[in-house]
C-alpha cells in the first residue's frame, strides 16, 4: 500500500524538489509566506557553518582587560553590544566575555576585580555547522561563540542572534529602517550605518559625493559591482572617498554597511 501511495503521490527526492514543494505549498495557500521563509531558511542554514556567518576578526568590538574603566564604559556604550570578548595583551588572547550590564557593577563597587565578572570563553571551529551550534547555544546558555580557525587563531565571532537571522530573517533593532524612513543613520563613533537597499541618489547627498547612478539604484548593488561579487560581513569595500564596512549580511545580500571617509592621508 505505501509503494502504490508514492506511486500515485511520489515525494521529493532532493533538497530542490522540496522547496519547489514549499513554493507550490505557498501558492496554494497551504502555508503562509512567513512559514515558507522559516522552513527554507532550516533547510538553508543546515549547509551553512560558523565561518559563513560569522563577523570577522577585523570587525570584532573587543574590551582590553588593561584598560581604564570610563574607556571600557565609552567602548560598551558606543557599540551598543551586550556581550564583549575581552582581551589581555593581544587581540588574539581572548580571556573571557564581558557582559554589559556586569560592567556596571563596578560603579556601585569599586572594589570588584574586572576579571571576576568575566564569563568562560566558547571557541568554535570555522567549519562547526550552523544546527550543531544551535544546539550547543541552547544548551550550555551561551549566546556568543569565539570561532578559530584551522591554526588555533581568531577567525571571528558568531551570537545566536546570528544563527537565528539565518531562520526567521533580521531580527529588527532600533537601527532597522522603518517605512518612510532614511536608511541612513548616525552612530555614536560619527560614523554612519547605511542600509544595503539605501538609493544611490540618496547617499550621494547624505556624504556629498558623486556615485555612479546609472547601472545600479541602490548603494548595494554599486558595492557588489565594484568589489567583483557581494562582499561578506567584516569585508570593507572604497568608493569615492568612502569606505563600506560590511556590518551584516542576508539572503544573498548586504543588509547594513558601516560607513566612513577614508582619511586623507590613505587618498
Amino acid at each position: 500500500m505505501v509503494r502504490i501511495l508514492e506511486f500515485l503521490h511520489p515525494g521529493p527526492d532532493s533538497k530542490s524538489e522540496l522547496l519547489e514543494a514549499l513554493a507550490d505549498a505557498e501558492q496554494r495557500e497551504l502555508i503562509e509566506p512567513e512559514s515558507r521563509q522559516m522552513l527554507e531558511g532550516v533547510l538553508r542554514m543546515a549547509e551553512l557553518s560558523a565561518g559563513d556567518v560569522m563577523v570577522a576578526a577585523p570587525r570584532m568590538d573587543l574590551l582590553d582587560i588593561d584598560a581604564p574603566y570610563d574607556e571600557l564604559l565609552a567602548a560598551v556604550i558606543d557599540s551598543g553590544h551586550s556581550r564583549f570578548p575581552v582581551f589581555e595583551g593581544s587581540r588574539q588572547n581572548i580571556i573571557g566575555i564581558l557582559l554589559a550590564k556586569d560592567l556596571l557593577k563596578i560603579q556601585r563597587a569599586p572594589e570588584l576585580n574586572l576579571r571576576a565578572l568575566l564569563r568562560p570563553t566558547i571557541f568554535v571551529p570555522e567549519s562547526k555547522g550552523l544546527n550543531d551550534l544551535l544546539r550547543d547555544f541552547r544548551s550550555n546558555r551561551n549566546h556568543l561563540a569565539i570561532v578559530i580557525d584551522e591554526f588555533g587563531n581568531t577567525a571571528g565571532l558568531i551570537t545566536i542572534e546570528d544563527v537565528l537571522e539565518e531562520i526567521v530573517g533580521e531580527i529588527e533593532d532600533e537601527f532597522d529602517d522603518k517605512d518612510g524612513e532614511s536608511g541612513i543613520y548616525t552612530l555614536a563613533d560619527g560614523s554612519q550605518r547605511v542600509a544595503g537597499d539605501t538609493p544611490i541618489v540618496q547617499v550621494n547627498q547624505a556624504f556629498t559625493v558623486a556615485l555612479a547612478v546609472d547601472e545600479f539604484d541602490t548603494i548595494g548593488g554599486l558595492v557588489a559591482q565594484e568589489h567583483g561579487r557581494v562582499p561578506r560581513r567584516g569585508e570593507v569595500v572604497e568608493l569615492a572617498g568612502l569606505r563600506f564596512a560590511v556590518m551584516l549580511t542576508r539572503g544573498g545580500s548586504v543588509r547594513w554597511f558601516k560607513v566612513t571617509r577614508v582619511p586623507k592621508t590613505e587618498t
